[in-house]
């Protein structure tokens, strides 16, 4: 299975803690807004759970084909 990007639109999020509660592996808090620990990961749905809770849909989640697995439209 191919790995997925994460990436965070810092613009956008207003640093609710949310993804790094829920995910604390895939994202941290910086100088109060989200960062991705990493830009590719093995596949886990923490990190589409996280990003499915994101109240400002900052965080976007796609699959090894660039096809957006999160959040959903």
């Amino acid at each position: 299975m191919s790995k997925w990007q994460v990436q965070v639109d810092r613009e956008a999020c207003i640093g609710t803690g949310m993804c790094a509660a829920s995910a604390a592996a895939y994202f941290t808090l910086e100088n109060g807004k989200s960062t991705a620990a990493q830009d590719f990961i093995e596949p886990d749905e923490l990190v589409v759970d996280a990003a499915e809770s994101c109240p400002m849909e900052a965080i976007l989640v796609r699959d090894g084909d660039g096809v957006v697995i999160a959040p959903e439209v």
